[in-house]
């Protein structure tokens, strides 16, 4: 197994620690497991396992995306510090991001997509399109730039998509989408790639 990760422990710290954790480390030393981590949709607690335990990798779900940078300010900065690899997942917050064309069901964090949330994607999208590009790819590719983020994670319902998000993956977003994104308050400067 290349890499095991402790599920969603948000109310089971101590067991997750003094269990989980432990028996996973047993079984990197035996080779039997490559790599351990914890995988979850809060920051707070993964910033918790890369201080006080010896993880490879976290899986951070929604939390660093281009609606949400609540890890920037401390969790990724710790990550790069502790060189523990940040898979950044949910990197479309639940589907509001996922597609160039706003569905009025769009759902964010497992819910529908508020109007004034819906609203912020819309005209993050118009920038995005001026600039050729599409929402998926910039969502991915925000995320991605991240120097503690080593994998974008992404779900896909079929081969197509499968296929569409590699794709989108591999095309550059022009500078200028960073730019303007900031320039308009729907980015943080501090977290604009090539910033």
């Amino acid at each position: 197994v290349d890499l095991v990760l402790i599920h969603d422990p948000d109310d089971h710290w101590r067991q997750a620690v003094d269990e989980a954790y432990p028996a996973l480390h047993e079984l990197r030393s035996q080779g039997v497991v490559g790599a351990i981590g914890a995988g979850m949709n809060q920051w707070r607690m993964l910033e918790r396992f890369a201080t006080e335990t010896d993880v490879d990798a976290v899986m951070l779900a929604g939390r660093y995306t281009l609606l949400e940078q609540s890890a920037a300010d401390t969790m990724l900065p710790t990550c790069l510090r502790q060189n523990v690899a940040v898979l950044a997942a949910g990197v479309f917050n639940g589907g509001v991001l996922a597609t160039d064309e706003l569905d009025p069901g769009a759902m964010f964090d497992y819910a529908p997509a508020s109007p004034q949330l819906r609203a912020k994607v819309a005209r993050i999208a118009e920038v995005v399109h001026r600039h050729g590009a599409s929402l998926p790819q910039v969502a991915m590719a925000f995320a991605a730039a991240h120097p503690a983020i080593a994998s974008v994670v992404v779900g896909a319902r079929s081969e197509a998509e499968v296929r569409r998000n590699a794709a989108l993956f591999e095309r550059p977003v022009p500078s200028a989408v960073w730019e303007e994104l900031v320039a308009a308050g729907l980015l943080r400067p501090d977290v604009r790639p090539g910033a």
